[in-house]
């Protein structure tokens, strides 16, 4: 830790004689008809960086980002006219912790990082700055955005510092677009009449009534019930996750919190959790589960949805996107999925918008080797900023949108190809692609102007609904797939956020522990699913046995404690 703040002053202190603040007011207010973008008020927050001679930072991001078209699309121009910043980008490909514990064990690091969930690594190697004053003295955007969460920003207990800019989740407002639980292809619901399905029996009876009546596409190709995503740390995502979506609890990774007495048990130990594999189980005896589930590729597990051929999914739109924006290229509307609140039995809800409140953990730091600091944190804060908010979840006015009447409108040409091409829409517009670069507010706030700052706001949601779409919704009574879904209220909020991003030690018992369970898990759990229904229960009972031998008790010892600081931490 100290060598990290050692390097902190001192790049500090050389930047800060190079850079002066300056503030850049806006106009408020807002005129009709196509005008430009009325400019909202400035609220402590300032519109541009005041530097905006050029320069290049190098950069890499733990998620990956096949589009990325550096900063050469629409939005990525304006960011640079505006900060001068340009981004030379590596994107992970596949699980990126490998590549981060690799640049920390290096030494040369890129000069901002998104490291998500390895962040650790990072600081233990004193590869990252505390960027506390950097914020205090030079982001107002990010002060103002944050407001009086900002003390969820710090790093541990024991050390305070700020490391990154949390990106991974939203200031106020609540998701307003569902992308998970189960999904299946508007054309089998359309064909059975669309049946209830609010249960995993009411999903393995779809897929088998429809594969029953449509063995094959029209090509003679096999028709694929339900396929699963297990390369790689996908698993957790399309595999592991859903154990727990389904029985009643939320997403805290690999754990579940009792939420009075903070008690964590790896939620592969609950006992329920072992029905939701029994039934996988069961999907795969009944010849409804794809035979290649756990040997595909994640480009095999696209292209198979990309075929049309996939009636089921268990999974989060953004994993499985590529696949059915190619469908929807193709005009293929009723290939496209909806998505259904199943849980285990109807004793239970789907646990998907449990809230955290606000979450910090993840998000986007700059390192000790940045040339610039006082630049660097003024490029995350122009991101901040309702300009950066706007470009990031609009584009660019008069290119993706319109003011009328004092309201931003998404033009009917525009809104099409968003609908039916939205990777090329992405590529051209940069649209989304600095979403997870920058801090940001979530759906449902309004600026200054009365306007949203997402797109994600029901009027507007439903508008990118293709027809079939909204026929199959309209079928269940619902305007949004959202609505389908339990509400944020009907769940109590979780002191500690969200359990998945608090950061482990990556030297501590509790960090070696996990990886050791995760080698486990990750080999018996296939193997469970894929076992004769009558060598379950032995099997299921020799991982539980395998678990224990492992320390299992010890790592969930650890992590309760890690929680505890972390209630502490946000509360105190």
């Amino acid at each position: 830790m100290g060598t990290t703040k050692k390097w902190g002053s001192i790049l500090l202190s050389v930047s800060m004689v190079a850079g002066l603040l300056a503030a850049c007011g806006g106009n408020a207010g807002g005129d009709n008809n196509g005008a430009k973008d009325p400019a909202p008020a400035n609220n402590g927050g300032e519109a541009a960086a005041d530097d905006t001679s050029p320069i290049t930072f190098t950069f890499y991001g733990a998620d990956e980002s096949p589009n990325w078209q550096k900063m050469q699309d629409a939005v990525g121009k304006v960011i640079t006219e505006k900060t001068g910043v340009t981004l030379d980008a590596e994107y992970a490909v596949g699980d990126s912790s490998q590549k981060i514990a690799l640049i920390a064990a290096s030494g040369d690091y890129p000069d901002l990082i998104s490291p998500k969930g390895e962040l650790s690594k990072l600081v233990d190697a004193g590869a990252m700055l505390d960027l506390t004053d950097l914020i205090e003295e030079h982001a107002p955007n990010l002060k103002k955005l944050f407001g009086d969460q900002i003390k969820r920003l710090r790093y541990s207990e024991e050390d305070q510092s700020i490391y990154v800019i949390p990106t991974y989740a939203e200031v106020g407002g609540e998701g307003l677009e569902a992308g998970g639980g189960f999904e299946l292809q508007h054309r089998v619901v359309k064909e059975l009449g669309y049946p209830k399905i609010r249960t995993v029996k009411d999903f393995e009876n779809a897929i088998k009534a429809y594969l029953e009546k449509h063995p094959t596409d029209e090509n003679g190709n096999p028709n694929i019930g339900l396929t699963l995503n297990a390369d790689d740390w996908r698993m957790y995502i399309s595999v592991t996750n859903p154990a727990f979506y389904t029985t009643g609890a939320p997403d805290d990774g690999e754990y579940h919190i009792d939420i009075d007495t903070q008690e964590v048990t790896y939620h592969f130990r609950r006992p329920v959790e072992k029905e939701y594999f029994r039934w996988l189980n069961h999907m795969n005896a009944e010849g409804l589960l794809d035979k290649e589930s756990f040997v595909q590729k994640y480009d095999q597990y696209k292209a198979k949805i990309a075929s049309g051929r996939v009636l089921g999914l268990i999974d989060q739109r953004w994993d499985f996107a590529d696949g059915e924006n190619a469908l929807k290229a193709e005009g293929k509307f009723e290939y496209g999925y909806g998505h259904y609140p199943v849980t285990l039995t109807e004793e239970y809800k789907d646990t998907s918008y449990w809230p955290t409140g606000f979450m910090a953990g993840n998000g986007v730091g700059i390192t000790v080797d940045n040339p610039d600091p006082v630049r660097a944190i003024k490029f995350l804060d122009f991101l901040a900023s309702d300009e950066g908010q706007i470009l990031d979840n609009w584009g660019v006015e008069g290119q993706h949108y319109v003011v009328e009447n004092g309201k931003r409108v998404i033009p009917a040409d525009v809104l099409e190809k968003k609908k039916n091409d939205p990777a090329g829409f992405q590529k051209e517009s940069g649209v989304g692609f600095y979403h997870n670069l920058g801090a940001h507010y979530g759906d449902g706030v309004l600026d200054p102007t009365g306007n949203y700052y997402t797109t994600a706001f029901p009027e507007q949601i439903i508008a990118t609904y293709n027809d079939v779409e909204k026929e199959t919704l309209a079928a269940y009574g619902l305007q949004t797939w959202k609505d389908h879904f339990p509400k944020g209220e009907e769940f109590p909020i979780r002191p500690w956020g969200a359990a998945w991003n608090i950061q482990v030690p990556s030297d501590s018992d509790t960090n070696i522990l996990a990886e050791k369970m995760k080698g486990i898990t990750w080999k018996r759990i296939p193997e469970i699913i894929l076992a004769k229904p009558e060598e379950f229960d032995a099997k299921w009972d020799a991982y539980q046995e395998e678990l224990l031998k492992a320390g299992v008790e010890k790592m969930e010892d650890g992590y309760e404690a890690l929680v505890k600081e972390r209630v502490k931490l946000w509360n105190e």
